[in-house]
């Protein structure tokens, strides 16, 4: 007996609360030209239907019929009537096959545009989430699920409307002609026969179910760890870690291939069993049809038109196996997608929220403090003023809540306590985007789109032109390096920039912040992970930058910040001390111990230089 339909992830999809989600794309609000392309395919459906159990099985009784009367040759016009019913019953047939196919052509654009609206929506939802989904998340895994669910609509739209559809009005008219012509007891056996075919359909179809989820499951977390492999690539080189990667994705990929196995072998079963009721229904139709024209009832023409009915209905009903599964699957599918648009981001717009007005670039944090939600406080109680045009350095240890700083900024998390003022204006109550329009940032780790330099320099501002762009790199330092490119501006990156050095990828970065030409800009490690001598490149440009804005650095090396108007030293998320760099050396606090570690590394690395 097969198993239960929960498995191991949680109970089964419930279908009718996905199918009603899913309804909307059915029918979609606003769009007549769209409903009107639906009723169209509706209608050729029912023509399709009406002709196929209407026109040609009658048609081709008449002509068996008109063949078994009689004895000797038949008369010329007795020959002209069979020909012309069975060219009737070729007709029949065509017409079937063309309004079919006519419904395929009208129906189309419906299915696609049901899809683009779907998927553009997933991807709308999955950038309004907040930054700890997307830290939580496997970029491999994600886009899988939008995948399957975004293709899974197109299919059950069609499935919905051109098999359950259809298959149930044509049932109507079968039992309506058996009724009428055979009595109640092929009426009585088909609908018995149907009723059979669909509860062992529905049965095993359940059981198949969980087998396949397991199967999505299990294909999912393989295509996730080969797209995590692949973008840490250079780490697994750095390790050696080539043949442990490769032995991971190949027991996940047999993991995969074991469900599969179970999958397909069940269809076999499924298959078989529909092959066994269809069969003794025909048979036993059949039989009833001879039994009755043993007895002068029936004639041969009729034992025809019951084969061609059944065997016509039987077609769909085949296909309603398949459409029950796949309507199954795309339940699955869809209720992943879906719980995707249902996962809700951290951080919205209040309600009513309007535009950020920037007029000087005023930045307060007032009395702020912030945690994970795992108990860990990482910022407490914190107040710093940043007056509009001047530099606050912050620096610290790793750990300290630097970082976090900046993601407060620019509302990646909303504050536990306190508030984050820019001119006064809370930034909780104003909108994302004009919040973000006004902020810049030069990031410690710079990852760029996988396109040209100047796509990624371009990115800083929408309705920027091939001058503005130039005009930015100039800016950056960087014109002159892209001149030397063979393609110039047009020239590819690769994968997160990686086809570009640390430096180059930092002055693309500041490029595209000038571009931006925000009133707030943040610094965040921007020179790190850069040699000396490419920092202190860096180090001028991003000062030619700073001049006229409000700027936050955040930095490690104290070497980078001293030209600061104001230090800020922080330390166990509090501020431990606050000033200038001359203050805070006379001061002889954490600034002048971390300044001396720092001074005496340098001479050790040189001496060892």
């Amino acid at each position: 007996m097969p198993p239960d339909t929960r498995t191991a992830s949680g109970p089964a999809r419930p279908m009718l609360a996905t199918l009603r989600r899913f309804l909307p794309y059915l029918w979609p609000e606003g769009a007549t030209g769209l409903k009107v392309r639906i009723v169209a395919a509706l209608m050729l459906v029912v023509a399709s239907k009406v002709v196929q159990v209407r026109g040609a099985p009658f048609a081709l009784q008449g002509a068996i019929d008109r063949m078994a009367a009689g004895s000797g040759l038949p008369s010329d016009d007795v020959l002209w009537l069979v020909i012309a019913l069975v060219a009737g019953y070729a007709a029949a047939r065509f017409a079937g096959t063309l309004f079919d196919n006519l419904r395929n052509v009208v129906f189309e654009r419906v299915g696609q545009d049901a899809t683009r609206r779907l998927a553009a929506g997933v991807f709308r939802h999955l950038h309004a989430l907040s930054l700890s989904f997307h830290l939580n998340r496997r970029t491999g895994a994600v886009t899988k699920v939008v995948e399957r669910g975004t293709k899974s609509i197109d299919t059950m739209l069609y499935f919905l409307l051109f098999n359950i559809a259809p298959t149930i009005l044509e049932l109507g008219l079968v039992l309506w002609i058996f009724g009428t012509r055979f009595g109640s007891w092929l009426v009585g056996g088909t609908l018995a026969m149907v009723v059979l075919y669909i509860a062992f359909t529905r049965w095993v179809t359940d059981w198949r179910a969980s087998l396949r989820e397991r199967m999505n499951d299990l294909d999912t977390g393989a295509v996730a760890h080969a797209v995590d492999s692949l973008l840490n690539f250079e780490t697994v080189k750095y390790f050696g870690a080539e043949a442990r990667e490769a032995a991971r994705y190949d027991r996940a990929v047999a993991h995969y291939a074991d469900a599969a196995v179970k999958s397909e072998n069940s269809l076999a079963m499924l298959n078989i069993g529909q092959a066994l009721i269809t069969g003794l229904m025909l048979a036993g139709g059949m039989t009833l049809v001879v039994v009755g024209w043993a007895r002068g009832q029936f004639s041969p023409g009729d034992v025809v038109l019951v084969s061609t009915l059944l065997t016509q209905l039987f077609r769909p009903l085949d296909l309603l196996g398949m459409v029950y599964r796949t309507v199954r699957q795309g339940v699955v599918d869809m209720g992943s997608m879906f719980d995707l648009i249902d996962t809700p981001a951290d951080v919205t717009d209040a309600p009513g929220a309007e535009a950020m007005k920037v007029t000087q670039g005023h930045v307060r944090f007032e009395r702020v403090s912030f945690g994970y939600g795992d108990g860990r406080l990482i910022l407490d109680d914190i107040d710093i003023d940043v007056p509009a045009g001047t530099t606050l350095a912050v620096v610290g240890p790793s750990g300290a809540g630097k970082s976090t700083l900046a993601r407060l900024l620019f509302r990646f998390y909303d504050p536990t306590g306190g508030r984050i003022t820019i001119d006064g204006q809370d930034i909780a109550g104003v909108t994302q985007s004009s919040l973000r329009a006004a902020i810049g940032i030069v990031p410690q780790d710079t990852v760029l789109f996988n396109d040209t330099i100047g796509y990624n320099i371009a990115y800083g501002r929408a309705d920027s032109g091939p001058d503005d762009v130039a005009r930015a790199a100039q800016g950056a330092s960087i014109a002159g390096f892209i001149a030397s490119l063979p393609q110039g501006y047009d020239t590819r990156v690769g994968e997160r920039g990686l086809k570009l050095s640390g430096g180059e990828k930092q002055r693309v970065a500041i490029a595209r912040t000038l571009l931006k030409n925000p009133p707030v800009l943040i610094l965040d490690e921007a020179t790190s992970a850069l040699d000396s001598r490419t920092e202190a490149d860096i180090l001028a440009t991003l000062e030619a930058i700073e001049r006229g804005r409000t700027t936050i650095v955040i930095a490690h090396r104290l070497s980078t910040v001293v030209h600061a108007d104001r230090i800020i030293v922080l330390e166990h998320g509090r501020i431990a001390e606050s000033g200038s760099h001359g203050e805070l050396l006379r001061k002889g606090g954490v600034y002048t111990e971390m300044w001396a570690r720092q001074a005496a590394e340098r001479e050790e690395a040189l001496a060892e230089a």
